[in-house]
């Protein structure tokens, strides 16, 4: 995004879950960039949720979501691969 790379931004998969439970994150927002929505929503109640602050947080957190909306269709991509390999593998051995 912005032909730069900000690694605040990266998806994990690890996350701290006693963590995500003390800062009241619910249980549908704890993906794979809940880390970074722990730091947005203390930014967010500190300035009573005024839009025009937190900018950079919310920013960071958008574009984790991007990082891993792609990393989804590169797994879809990799499965589909996988899947039509082992479809013409079945289709050959039933010939």
């Amino acid at each position: 995004m912005g032909g730069h790379y900000n690694p605040a931004a990266e998806p994990k998969a690890d996350q701290d879950l006693q963590k995500l439970k003390d800062a009241h994150i619910p249980v549908a927002f704890r993906d794979k960039c809940a880390h970074i929505l722990v730091d947005l929503n203390k930014c967010r109640r500190r300035t009573f949720y005024n839009p025009n602050k937190c900018e950079h947080e919310r920013h960071t957190y958008e574009e984790c979501q991007y990082y891993s909306y792609l990393q989804r269709v590169e797994a879809k991509k990799q499965q589909d691969v996988i899947m039509k390999a082992r479809k013409a593998e079945i289709e050959a051995s039933q010939k």
